[in-house]
């Protein structure tokens, strides 16, 4: 990991986790996300009772601002994944 990429801040809230503003600070400048730009890896499902199950996992990002560099996104993915909780993508149900 590199030091010129930093976590700013995250609004997404219950039940909608995925739906909010991704912000990082890269090299000092603040660098906003586009909207709706994080898909969990996690899943909710029906068992052939009706019963629900949740699984939580880590976030990957969708989208990235324009210019972004390449080289960068696997480590902002990381750092989404050390700063917000893993989500289920189900809340909205």
């Amino acid at each position: 990991m590199t030091d010129k990429l930093k976590f700013v801040s995250y609004d997404g809230k219950y039940p909608n986790l995925c739906s909010g503003k991704l912000v990082m600070e890269l090299d000092g400048e603040i660098i906003t996300f586009p909207d709706y730009c994080l898909s969990s890896g996690g899943r909710v499902w029906f068992d052939d009772e009706w019963e629900d199950h949740i699984e939580h996992d880590r976030w990957s990002i969708s989208e990235f601002p324009e210019g972004f560099p390449d080289e960068l996104k696997e480590e902002a993915t990381d750092i989404v994944n050390e700063n917000i909780p893993y989500g289920c993508c189900g809340g909205c149900i």
